[in-house]
């Protein structure tokens, strides 16, 4: 039997950039009571907090205890977070950061410059686009995100950017040839996850391995991009078992699947 179910956020179980929805917000909560839950995604930590964590205490009602079996790998799986009980109901302050590899400020600075310049150069810098306050490149400690369209945008034009991908796996070639001791990942919809060679999920991964105390064999991945070049790519290499979903619904179906067989 499996131990742990571990999941990619955007695509995977919401619509991206967005809280996932009740369903997927009450089968986490049953998943709990069976499974390690491992979320793994470039998203920073308050978006784990809001798309996740904050739907499953209001709609599906988790308790502490149940949130002690969810494991937030944030960035890719560069930082780790764990939820420790109070004993006086949930609390935003009991998340525990359990470890994080940031990258140093001359690094976050020359991967910003070669995304902005590779950007600009091929026409897909649309900073006219930005809603007040959003930024395009976001320092999330452990890897550098662009987000072509900031982190505001609405569903409808993010899904319409860039459906195929050309858009960016055209920027990460450029970016490849600016700053090449990087890897540059293409993620969620509008996104490009940009790390020092090696911290990708495969990185997170191992960690989940490691911290949790399991083999590959107990975990089941979900995600969407699972295609070589995809974020979700280095776990299929590493051999983990994996379902590449279309969607939150495919996900869904999937996890009912699951919980009327245990």
């Amino acid at each position: 039997m499996r131990k742990a179910l571990s999941f990619d956020i955007d695509q995977t179980l919401n619509i991206a950039k967005t809280p996932i929805p009740d369903e997927i917000a009450e089968l986490l909560t049953d998943c709990l009571n069976h499974f390690e839950i491992c979320p793994i995604s470039g998203q920073k930590f308050d978006q784990f907090l809001i798309q996740i964590v904050d739907r499953l205490v209001e709609t599906g009602h988790a308790t502490e205890e149940q949130l002690s079996h969810l494991h937030l790998f944030v960035a890719q799986g560069t930082q780790y977070y764990r939820y420790i009980p109070s004993g006086n109901g949930y609390a935003k302050e009991n998340w525990e950061q359990v470890y994080n590899y940031p990258l140093t400020d001359e690094q976050v600075a020359k991967i910003s410059k070669a995304i902005e310049d590779s950007a600009r150069e091929l026409g897909f810098w649309e900073e006219d686009k930005l809603a007040p306050g959003d930024e395009i490149i976001e320092n999330r400690l452990s890897q550098v995100t662009f987000s072509a369209l900031g982190q505001k945008a609405g569903t409808e034009a993010k899904y319409a950017w860039d459906p195929d991908c050309k858009k960016r796996e055209q920027i990460v070639k450029l970016c490849k040839e600016k700053a090449p001791e990087f890897e540059y990942e293409i993620g969620g919809t509008t996104s490009i996850n940009a790390i020092t060679p090696g911290m990708n999920k495969e990185f997170g991964m191992t960690k989940l391995l490691e911290y949790l105390k399991l083999e590959k064999k107990d975990v089941l991945y979900f995600g969407d991009m699972t295609q070589p070049g995809g974020n979700d790519y280095p776990v299929v290499q590493m051999g983990f078992d994996t379902i590449t979903v279309r969607s939150h619904e495919d996900t869904a179906y999937a996890l009912r699947g699951i919980l009327m067989n245990l």
